[in-house]
């Protein structure tokens, strides 16, 4: 058997001297998808920060394809294969849609071509600066510069939160037509639980920094009483 792309083990991390996450363990397998839910505060922005390597590790291991990244830096993690979409975003503001997305291109699947077809919005603003873009259009350049480094594995954190309804159809779209054709594997925090379960195949609770549920997707999808306790009837809605 084959080692799995990304793989956590007893995981204990925070900031400083507060601890976030205690005892988290699941793997990624080559292509994966797995949906992160849970209310707000309990751990699921810290869990991806952990895998990127921003956070202080006090116990635990970290593996990418059986090579231990443990104590590996965050930018070494980037180039290995590891992908990040931020909450916040992140775009040089100063720099034109294109310069952001091919400041830190890197060889592969992904280029400008294939980013344009995924985004075509993208494409017509090409040459706005990234202050001058909407929210939902810096969240696509931010998605688009994150597969202009050809990840093995991308973290996507809240990437529909507060965007019109049609800007999270066209990023859905995006997420679903990128996992169907290309095989991506990738990690999702996602407050709009029903969007997360339908995108992923496996889905982890996060409760107090720690893993209180883990299903496949569409089972909890399936059992809207253990979701409406796990996260909550709004949340699972997408309700405000």
């Amino acid at each position: 058997m084959s080692d799995p792309l990304l793989s956590l083990k007893d995981v204990r991390a925070g900031y400083g001297d507060a601890v976030v996450l205690d005892g988290i363990s699941f793997e990624i397998p080559e292509n994966g998808s797995l949906a992160v839910l849970g209310r707000n505060g309990t751990g699921k922005s810290t869990l991806l920060l952990t895998i990127m390597g921003h956070t202080r590790l006090r116990r635990g291991a970290l593996a990418w394809r059986g090579r231990d990244i443990t104590r590996l830096a965050a930018h070494k993690r980037a180039q290995a294969g590891l992908g990040w979409v931020a909450q916040e975003r992140d775009i040089f503001p100063s720099l034109s849609v294109e310069e952001n997305l091919t400041v830190t291109a890197r060889p592969g699947r992904w280029d400008l071509r294939s980013i344009y077809a995924l985004f075509p919005r993208l494409e017509e603003r090409r040459g706005n600066k990234g202050n001058h873009l909407s929210g939902g259009e810096q969240q696509m350049l931010a998605f688009g510069r994150a597969l202009m480094t050809n990840p093995a594995l991308l973290l996507l954190d809240e990437p529909l939160e507060g965007l019109a309804p049609i800007i999270v159809d066209e990023l859905t779209d995006a997420i679903r037509r990128m996992t169907a054709d290309e095989g991506a594997a990738f990690i999702l925090v996602e407050q709009h639980s029903h969007l997360a379960l339908s995108m992923t195949a496996e889905a982890i609770v996060l409760e107090r920094g720690s893993i209180a549920h883990r299903a496949k997707s569409a089972d909890l999808l399936a059992d809207p009483a253990t979701l409406e306790r796990l996260v909550g009837l709004a949340v699972a809605d997408g309700a405000a």
